[in-house]
């Protein structure tokens, strides 16, 4: 049988934080973990999780004026 259950200790026995469907009057073996808390995402980090592609025209790099403000096309020399 395997569970995974938190549980705080302050000192005396551990509390576990929830009900836990164990046996009585059973051994078990435990694995103790520090539960770290979450760290709040770097800028960089929310950056990268909005960065993506827009599609546009094959122009849109020459004719980028044209495209946000309605001036006249460049001819594209590529």
């Amino acid at each position: 049988m395997t569970a995974t259950l938190t549980a705080k200790f302050d000192g005396k026995p551990l509390l576990p934080e929830s009900p836990v469907d164990l046996k009585p009057d059973t051994r078990y073996v435990l694995l103790v973990k520090e539960e770290l808390p979450a760290e709040a995402p770097t800028a960089w980090e929310i950056l990268e999780c909005m960065a993506g592609t827009v599609p546009g025209p094959p122009d849109w790099s020459v004719n980028l004026d044209h495209y946000l403000y309605g001036v006249p096309k460049k001819e594209d020399r590529r």
